[in-house]
């Protein structure tokens, strides 16, 4: 279910292909689910305040800056920090 939800809303957002890449990186990534779980919540605040944003300049290239920080930013998290292993 989480998949199919997901997938609606990166499928809104225009982001469906990055969605299939990142299915397949979330289990090996730690903090990966808190990333997105972050850019989900920054979507939907900017569906929300989208007027006042557009009033002081802010464009789209700016949250394509942002959700690539924002995945980076926990792809790299769980690089330095990889957590406890099974071995």
């Amino acid at each position: 279910p989480y998949i199919v939800f997901f997938s609606n809303i990166f499928a809104v957002m225009g982001l469906r292909s990055l969605f299939f890449m990142l299915v397949g990186f979330v289990n090996k990534f730690r903090f990966l689910k808190h990333g997105i779980a972050v850019l989900l919540s920054l979507v939907g605040l900017k569906l929300l305040i989208e007027q006042p944003l557009g009033k002081i300049g802010f464009q789209s290239w700016h949250f394509l800056m942002i959700i690539v920080f924002i995945i980076g930013t926990s792809i790299a998290l769980s690089v330095i920090d990889p957590g406890p292993t099974n071995d």
